[in-house]
């Protein structure tokens, strides 16, 4: 039931509008004078007030000036009902923030349509507010990053910089992994010593690589050494942030495992080589290898030192001279110092 306030100093007036509106099943609470209004007003909370102007002790102007700007009834809705019928009382009322101003007398049927519609307007813009209002969720930081190129991106933007020398440590193998990189400039190469102290290359990482990939588990340490083939720029980003965006985005994790995954089939495929390829055979894989990751063209010549050749195809740096010899003879290289450009692409190709 809907409670109406009525602010009016004519009893018969007040006692008369109270009774035709508790017959329309209204709720009805009345006040003879404004001071007693502001109270009524505050205590009920009615859903309407109706109110005279000119009554003892505080008008109707003044009341409504308190009410609308205390936070509890500045959004009741609220009709003038007067007898000052001069469009300048009229004005003053609706820029004081009245909703309706009728002039007394007032008709049964006018009154009951004034406060009908004003009550259904009022219910309107509550219903409005209320699906305005939504739950704020917690913002994601890294709701941007929604796949393998968007995070190089995050890296790029956010990651910390540092510069390797060549031949200096990214990290070494055991060291526990709270770090994954982001090759930006240069080139890098991982790595493993075995039991004899031999160094064995892994892969040769280039700009846009990223490495310390596969040791992104918690509590996991990095599974081979990384060091600097040539001077190089590399972006750094905590495993923790990384974390957090694979946990926000599976699709995303989904691309990095596939990354993963393709890194161990080439070192599979590179250890099966080792084991079982022929000398040359994985020399000239290896030099294509190189070639390959550092953009070659042939009028290029390739900078490599024998003894990162020799690590990367799994022979002793003595065989590996020796076969770069044979090929040199047969015109498929020219070798001169560390420089080696590749004479016969088709030829060195059908040695794999």
């Amino acid at each position: 039931m809907k409670i109406l306030l009525i602010i009016e100093d004519d009893i018969v007036l007040r006692e008369t509008t109270a009774e035709i509106l508790e017959l329309e099943n209204y709720k009805v609470v009345t006040a003879a004078n404004g001071k007693r209004g502001v109270e009524q007003a505050k205590i009920m909370l009615p859903d309407l007030i109706l109110c005279d102007i000119m009554m003892p002790e505080m008008d109707g102007y003044e009341l409504l000036d308190i009410l609308s700007k205390d936070e509890s009834t500045k959004r009741i809705p609220f009709i003038f009902m007067s007898a000052k019928t001069e469009i300048k009382d009229v004005r003053k009322g609706m820029d004081l923030g009245a909703d309706d101003y009728l002039t007394k007398p007032v008709s049964e049927e006018l009154l009951l349509s004034a406060i009908e519609s004003r009550l259904a307007k009022f219910e309107l813009l509550k219903e409005q507010e209320t699906k305005e209002v939504k739950v704020v969720e917690p913002e994601n930081p890294y709701s941007e990053i929604e796949n393998i190129e968007d995070l190089k991106n995050y890296f790029c933007d956010f990651g910390a910089s540092k510069t390797y020398k060549k031949g200096e440590l990214v990290y070494k193998e055991g060291e526990y992994s709270n770090t994954v990189y982001l090759v930006y400039t240069g080139s890098v190469k991982s790595f493993k010593i075995d039991e004899f102290g031999k160094e064995l290359i892994i892969n040769i990482h280039k700009g846009d690589d990223f490495i310390g990939l596969s040791a992104i588990i918690d509590n996991s340490h990095y599974y081979e050494s990384v060091s600097a083939m040539e001077d190089s720029e590399i972006l750094q980003v905590s495993k923790s942030i990384l974390l957090e965006v694979l946990e926000s985005n599976h699709k995303l994790s989904l691309e990095i495992f596939q990354l993963i995954n393709e890194n161990l089939t080439e070192v599979k495929e590179q250890l099966l080589q080792m084991a079982y390829g022929s000398m040359r055979r994985k020399t000239a894989k290896t030099i294509l290898k190189f070639a390959n990751l550092m953009g070659y063209k042939t009028s290029d010549n390739i900078n490599i030192s024998r003894r990162d050749l020799a690590g990367v195809a799994g022979i002793a740096t003595e065989s590996l001279i020796r076969t770069l010899t044979d090929f040199k003879k047969n015109g498929i290289l020219e070798i001169e110092g560390r420089n080696i450009k590749i004479l016969d692409l088709e030829k060195l190709e059908t040695i794999i």
